[in-house]
């Protein structure tokens, strides 16, 4: 079978040429005649490979070297609470910007906490279709959060808020390197790998050193595993880390290095992303959920013309589903696969992450066109 056009929000497709490495070293890595995930992380095989991945994350995000970078687990949703406890300590109160489910759920995480959370400003009033505008946030706040691309939602932010000497927080697990970033202008960037870097299993951390407390000046009652400081005097090895992932991450760096870098990215994102929305735009049978100034360049949410907003005529309801279902179908028999929308936002989804190619996006257009001549 050959290999199908994978849009699926995460885990994401892979580089091919990076599956095709990593298989290859797959059963004797660099001549040490053993896996790399049979190796031991204290081994002076293993050793060189996440020092270059650290390497290579410092070369593509042109890291500051008062920054830390570390390898961590337990996916973007276990920073909710770790942003909280290392960084709310000192008036335990941060701000907010809600744009969607994953700010929500970082909110909610620091509220748990004992963070007093102030959610500055919201798109909640147009389900999340756009990101809030926030010129200037003052106030005694431990730190600013944001959710930088909102995969559900399908928004980016397309400019910082102006947060003084209050440290930036940004999840950029759905956009990190698929554009170039000022490291320098956030105090923390967290990313899951599972959609540009690598399989799930392993989170990228960047913070600013000076933000990182001794593991006793965290919030009360903050396990030695959810303290920065554990794993930033470690070097990511305080405990066995994601061995494997961590290798295939080094490996698609390099790829992303091969192809231009973040600036490279940047090009073939924004060339994928305005042939979909351009289509959009111009389709009387499809349309973009999203607003024009807060579209993302990786996840794109699209409607039919069968959705109705608001509707709660069960005929029309009816038809908007059948419609969706076939259209999620069809295009799996046509090689186009995980297009099925999030609840949350309704019709189809497509994810076009670092590694889904131009080609890909065509196809799918090309599947639309014939979809809406038909239907």
């Amino acid at each position: 079978m050959s290999r199908v056009y994978n849009f699926s929000a995460g885990p994401s497709c892979l580089p091919e040429e990076v599956l095709n490495e990593c298989a290859a070293e797959m059963l004797d890595y660099q001549g040490t005649g053993q896996s790399v995930m049979e190796m031991s992380h204290r081994s002076k095989y293993y050793e060189p490979i996440i020092q270059d991945a650290e390497a290579m994350v410092r070369k593509l995000m042109n890291v500051p070297e008062n920054y830390k970078v570390m390898f961590l687990q337990g996916g973007g949703s276990t920073q909710f609470a770790m942003v909280a406890q290392n960084l709310g300590i000192k008036n335990k109160k941060a701000a907010y910007i809600e744009t969607g489910v994953w700010a929500k759920k970082a909110a909610a995480e620091a509220k748990k906490l004992g963070v007093a959370v102030d959610v500055i400003a919201s798109s909640k009033d147009k389900n999340y279709s756009y990101i809030p505008k926030v010129e200037k946030v003052t106030g005694d706040y431990d730190y600013v959060y944001i959710c930088f691309n909102n995969t559900i939602m399908g928004t980016h932010y397309e400019y910082l808020p102006d947060t003084g000497n209050i440290p930036l927080v940004a999840d950029i697990s759905s956009c990190v390197l698929s554009e170039p970033l000022d490291v320098s202008k956030f105090g923390l960037l967290f990313a899951g790998a599972q959609k540009n870097l690598a399989p799930a299993g392993v989170t990228l951390v960047i913070v600013r050193e000076d933000l990182i407390p001794e593991v006793e000046d965290c919030l009360p009652g903050t396990p030695t595993m959810l303290a920065y400081k554990t794993h930033s005097e470690n070097d990511s090895m305080y405990n066995t880390p994601p061995c494997y992932t961590i290798y295939v991450l080094g490996t698609v760096l390099h790829w992303i290095e091969k192809n231009g870098g973040a600036e490279g990215m940047l090009k073939r994102n924004k060339e994928k992303a305005d042939y979909l929305y351009n289509f959009l735009d111009s389709s009387d049978f499809f349309r973009a959920t999203t607003e024009v100034g807060s579209r993302s360049l990786m996840n794109v949410p699209f409607l039919t013309k069968y959705s109705v907003a608001g509707s709660t005529d069960e005929a029309v309801l009816a038809k908007e589903k059948e419609i969706n279902a076939k259209f999620v179908k069809e295009a799996e028999a046509a090689g186009l696969i995980n297009l099925k929308g999030h609840r949350l936002v309704g019709g189809m989804r497509a994810s076009i992450y670092n590694a889904m190619s131009l080609e890909g996006v065509k196809a799918l257009v090309e599947f639309m066109k014939k979809f809406a001549a038909e239907n």
